[in-house]
């Protein structure tokens, strides 16, 4: 008896044995390590270049060609980063203006992310477009007509500014917890109302504890967002008040009035140490609010 294959079906390639998809796996991860190796050095370079440049003597970073490594590290950079200018103060002042931001602009992106979740009003979508369409907006267009609409009110030099971008949420913030929020059971929601729970108190008691891993990857992301920014501090802030990034870039200078580049690489180092030290403590939340919001909607 003769079989005849139908030519509209496509032939079954028979499964490779085990022993032959071995080598093919791993030669498989064998190029995703050796490409997440690649792309850990690349982004490890430049801060191990800024470690060794705060190692440097300035003539060695004046030197032509330039070395790579010292000759004799010069720790002693640090120590006089931390004496040459008030580095405590200018740190508290970061440390404040950060912490502060993000507590604030987490409370509110997450209450405007659960009114777009889970509240019913009509012209929802396209409000939520509209928030959306903001983050396409570069912030440094907005910069120079928040300066003139603070400075017209008298909240220039302060903190105020800080607690008003606060209290406005973050349009990239709303869309992480709306998209969490949204992936929460109907059930959940329909059980609190049943039991007389307004939706003040289903947000503060019910979805914000359930959003933990999105609090802080929240956090983390504004936390860092204005512990490395310069521009807005340099612009609102008197030289006695600002940040410790505005601090390293102005008030290192040698004799001559010129930048003294080895102190700045050194503070610039002992700058970063903050932000590693909390991210290696939360990057198992960091990591999950990333993926349960990015993934459910």
């Amino acid at each position: 008896m003769t079989v005849v294959r139908d030519p509209a079906r496509p032939a079954i390639k028979p499964a490779l044995p085990a022993p032959a998809r071995r080598p093919r796996r791993r030669a498989n991860a064998a190029w995703t390590y050796l490409l997440l190796m690649t792309l850990a050095v690349l982004f490890a370079g430049p801060f191990a270049w800024l470690v060794l440049a705060a190692l440097k003597t300035k003539t060695e970073w004046v030197a032509i060609p330039a070395k790579i490594l010292p000759e004799a590290p010069q720790w002693g950079n640090f120590t006089q980063a931390l004496t040459e200018i008030n580095f405590t103060a200018y740190l508290g002042n970061s440390l404040f203006l950060s912490f502060l931001y993000a507590v604030l602009v987490t409370f509110s992106s997450a209450a405007v992310g659960f009114g777009f979740a889970r509240l019913r009003g009509r012209g929802k979508r396209p409000l939520f477009v509209v928030l959306l369409s903001t983050m396409m907006l570069p912030q440094i267009l907005t910069l120079i007509p928040t300066y003139v609409l603070f400075a017209r009110v008298g909240l220039v030099n302060t903190y105020w500014p800080w607690v008003l971008w606060g209290l406005a949420a973050s349009p990239y913030l709303v869309f992480l917890f709306r998209q969490f929020f949204a992936a929460i059971p109907a059930e959940l929601e329909d059980a609190a109302i049943i039991d007389g729970c307004g939706y003040g108190r289903i947000f503060l008691q019910i979805f914000l504890p359930l959003s933990r891993p999105v609090l802080v990857t929240s956090f983390l992301l504004s936390f860092t967002w204005t512990w490395g920014d310069y521009i807005a501090p340099a612009l609102f802030l008197d030289p006695d008040h600002t940040t410790l990034s505005v601090a390293i870039s102005a008030f290192y200078r040698d004799p001559h009035g010129n930048p003294d580049t080895t102190l700045q690489a050194a503070a610039a180092t002992l700058y970063v140490v903050p932000v590693l030290v909390i991210f290696l403590f939360a990057q198992r939340y960091f990591i999950r609010g990333v993926l349960s919001s990015g993934v459910k909607g």
